[in-house]
């Protein structure tokens, strides 16, 4: 089942997010974020009008996935970057698939352009690269030795989806980056 996060959510998602901040690459922050902070980004995310759903499997936290702005100049408002985390031991069930499906429908739901994965991590990250690939968005490049993380270089490879290949002009207003 896949829903509406709220603020209930914030210790799971607290705790899956910290663990990969510990223990994984998805993310280049070394520090895991209080539930305050935490708590913070959801309302940040929310009042931006962009998604951030939660996933359970049998009424039990499986997940989450949001959008947020791709880049915080005014001319990249029809454009939001995803972020998918998948709780420990349901990777491969589906879970990541029906999250980001689910921020992709609501992306083009709010008329944006393009909703951009930014998977960092070459070593493990054929798992969501091909989730994104399934899901239609195509490889736009590779940012070599981009982060420092657990002693090594880390490249991040983007890719993108284009949820309007018309190239019509916006229908809608936008994320509000303000």
């Amino acid at each position: 089942m896949i829903r509406d996060a709220v603020v209930d959510d914030i210790p799971a998602i607290t705790a899956l997010y910290g663990h990969e901040v510990l223990t994984g690459t998805a993310t280049f922050e070394e520090t895991p974020p209080s539930e305050a902070e935490m708590a913070a980004r959801l309302e940040a995310v929310l009042a931006r009008g962009l998604p951030w759903v939660v996933a359970e499997m049998d009424g039990v936290f499986a997940g989450y996935a949001y959008l947020s702005p791709f880049r915080n100049r005014n001319a990249y408002r029809y454009t939001v970057e995803n972020s998918v985390y998948v709780a420990g031991g349901l990777q491969g069930r589906g879970v990541g698939r029906a999250l980001l499906s689910a921020v992709i429908e609501r992306a083009r739901e709010l008329g944006l352009r393009h909703v951009m994965g930014v998977i960092s991590d070459s070593a493990t990250s054929a798992a969501s690269i091909g989730l994104h690939e399934r899901l239609g968005f195509e490889r736009a490049g590779t940012w070599r030795h981009a982060g420092w993380k657990f002693d090594r270089w880390i490249d991040v490879h983007v890719m993108q989806l284009d949820l309007d290949p018309t190239a019509a002009a916006p229908s809608a207003p936008g994320v509000d980056l303000a």
